[in-house]
């Protein structure tokens, strides 16, 4: 089969190969994959910035497909379902995070597209536990940017929305706009931030998705907004997208005290200066929000059955594996929200 493989550690050095179809044991599943997913972590794989030292790795990690076989203790899919796959592949189901089901924080986890090779081929071997039938009415086209969703759905959670929160999404990425459909679906009221450079994505999260107020901070002051809507106390919640420090520190001025800080967005560097003072005199609650997890993924697939998860608006280019390039370029552009790619199949 054909596959999109990262052939040597460093930046750069993709490259469509020939690999023997995977062989499954009896606790997996053999998936036919229709859809994969560009996320923004495959071009920091791309560049070099993450997951650097992967050689010989069959890349991709968001994908829906067929399933194609099963293992011999399989139960809860069968042959021709159409599924999508959590990410995790294995974890050691013994340390005290997946004895609580905190899969994510497996110290011994590896991940498909990451450790184990992933979904940008024909076929993607998954983990018994981690694949989910999708709902009638959502398409495996759709469905490839379940785990991208699934992510926002995590990272939306790790605070607590009441109907009617001033909500902060800072960055119109693709994972800001899935961030902002989860938390108007759980009652929040977005106010969505960006540069000049996004205006197009600001305007699209504005016409298509349905977020309440933009704001393009090298033109306007975010504060003056955020006051009007709080009598001047500063929003309830904050999550941050973009993974760039000013955000993180305008997030942090606008909260208002004991707000709730979500860091989502991975930073270029490990280390980053935080200004732990004004954590400490608003008593801000911040937390970090890793991947996404089992409990996710059902809640995930539903509300994107339900379009208050829109992937049709999400995904706005197609191309095969053999066109990385061109998704690569697309993205870096800002042209595109998602891109998804198809495998090349070969005629048997």
């Amino acid at each position: 089969m054909k596959a999109l493989v990262k052939m040597q550690a460093g930046a750069g050095n993709w490259e469509v190969i020939d690999k023997p179809e995977p062989k499954i044991n009896d606790d997996q599943v053999k998936i036919k994959v229709e859809y994969i997913g560009v996320c923004g972590s495959d071009i920091h794989t791309y560049e070099g910035h993450y997951n650097v030292n992967a050689a010989g790795l069959t890349i991709g990690h968001e994908f829906a497909g067929i399933v194609a076989e099963i293992g011999k203790n399989v139960t809860n899919v069968k042959v021709g379902d159409r599924v999508t796959s959590e990410t995790t592949f294995y974890v050691c189901g013994t340390c005290r995070y997946c004895q609580a089901q905190e899969y994510n924080l497996c110290p011994h986890r590896k991940g498909l597209g990451t450790q184990q090779d992933g979904a940008a081929a024909e076929y993607v071997i998954a983990r018994k536990e981690s694949v989910h039938i999708l709902p009638q009415n959502l398409s495996t086209r759709e469905a490839s940017i379940a785990e991208a969703a699934a992510c926002a759905h995590h990272g939306v959670n790790k605070a607590q929305i009441t109907k009617g929160d001033i909500v902060l999404v800072l960055g119109p990425g693709p994972i800001g706009l899935l961030t902002a459909q989860v938390v108007m679906a759980h009652g929040g009221r977005v106010v969505m931030t960006g540069l000049t450079q996004d205006a197009g994505r600001l305007q699209v999260a504005k016409e298509k998705f349905g977020v309440e107020y933009i704001v393009d901070v090298q033109k306007d002051d975010p504060k003056k907004l955020i006051d009007e809507l709080t009598d001047g106390y500063g929003a309830d919640i904050c999550y941050d997208c973009t993974g760039a420090v000013p955000s993180m520190h305008l997030g942090m001025n606008l909260l208002r005290k004991k707000g709730q800080y979500v860091q989502i967005g991975l930073f270029a560097k490990d280390e980053v200066s935080v200004d732990f003072s004004k954590i400490i005199q608003k008593e801000l609650v911040v937390s970090g929000s890793r991947s996404q997890n089992t409990y996710d993924w059902e809640p995930t697939l539903r509300l994107m059955s339900e379009r208050k998860i829109d992937a049709n608006k999400m995904i706005t280019h197609e191309v095969r594996i053999d066109e990385w390039d061109k998704a690569y370029d697309l993205i870096k552009s800002g042209q595109a929200i998602k891109v998804v790619m198809k495998p090349i199949c070969i005629v048997r």
